[in-house]
């Protein structure tokens, strides 16, 4: 083999290793992925991304390469890894697990193509000019993960009628925070229910916010869109379960482990659609003339097992919205 084709395939192989790495060979485009959360509860989310890269004809370690850049729940790292994927740089950076990794990645650079998945209405929040014509860098998936506050609320109070004193819980640092707090308060105004909030910004201070919650009297809990809170959803879950609180998720991942009910899009399909967008345009399009993509359909999720363990029937209401029944 001649000198020139191994020093290529050194090149390659270094570009390919986990973690911050040197400027990739202009023969392999490098996708960055910066996530607001953790490698392993967001792994079957990076693996629905990586489908997504493949069904535009991108494969890792083939043709393309991804840097993955994970916060872990803190949110102040964000702003520094966007910078470092920009400065390797990359061809795109995919935004996703949390709205600050958004606005990280636009802050990081006005030119390197940006694909996310955002919480609420991106023109309202500044990102695009339109959902059909982005115009500028950024474009991707819109999943009214916020905007559901008080339809997850209202499911909540038909799940158990009986309850009177209803909690929700909310990472004080996430962006939409606010926005969920404004929905649930008038959705509990309107249900005639009393409604306690409480904050977990950090993993130690969620433990102690369901027990806060439980000595406030709540009797069910609202668990607010949050990256913080689906990183943390396995000790989420087994909370709720120890303080009997019956408990209403955003995604389908918390009843599949043991959560009580959800209500939201198909987050696996959001990543999936991100990953055809970075696709794409690492091949050419640009992000200004991709609209963003807005989920068609919402799931709404039963675990009937810890219904019974929580000694709650289900409403007949809620079993015939269900689509999907976890026995």
């Amino acid at each position: 083999m001649r000198r020139r084709d191994l020093l290529a395939l050194a090149a390659g192989g270094l570009a390919g290793a986990a973690g911050p790495a040197r400027a990739q060979s202009s023969a392999t485009p490098v996708v960055g992925f910066l996530n607001g959360g953790s490698p392993g509860p967001f792994a079957h989310l990076a693996a629905a991304f990586r489908e997504g890269l493949r069904d535009a004809g991108l494969v890792d370690g083939q043709n393309v390469a991804i840097d993955y850049r994970w916060a872990e729940g803190d949110s102040s790292r964000l702003p520094q890894m966007a910078s470092e994927l920009v400065a390797r740089p990359v061809g795109v950076i995919v935004a996703v697990g949390g709205e600050q990794a958004t606005f990280a990645a636009r802050s990081a650079s006005s030119t390197v193509p940006v694909v996310f998945i955002f919480g609420r209405d991106p023109v309202a929040g500044g990102l695009v000019a339109s959902l059909g014509r982005p115009g500028g860098n950024l474009t991707g998936f819109m999943q009214f993960a916020y905007d559901l506050a008080a339809k997850r609320f209202t499911l909540l109070r038909e799940a158990v009628p009986d309850a009177t004193v209803f909690g929700v819980l909310l990472n004080p640092a996430d962006s939409g925070a606010d926005l969920q707090r404004r929905e649930a308060e008038e959705a509990a105004a309107r249900l005639g229910v009393r409604l306690i909030v409480q904050h977990a910004g950090t993993p130690a201070e969620i433990a102690p916010g369901f027990a806060a919650l439980t000595q406030q009297g709540a009797q069910a809990v609202l668990v607010g869109a949050a990256p913080l809170f689906n990183s943390h959803r396995a000790a989420i879950v087994a909370l709720a379960a120890r303080h009997r609180l019956p408990a209403m998720y955003e995604w389908r991942d918390f009843p599949a482990i043991g959560g009580l009910l959800s209500y939201g899009s198909a987050l696996a399909d959001a990543y999936r659609q991100v990953g055809v967008y970075a696709g794409r345009i690492v091949q050419g399009a640009r992000p200004a003339d991709l609209p963003v993509i807005q989920p068609t359909r919402f799931q709404l999720v039963v675990n009937l097992a810890t219904a019974r363990t929580l000694g709650i029937e289900i409403p007949a209401s809620i079993l015939v919205q269900a689509d999907e029944v976890i026995e």
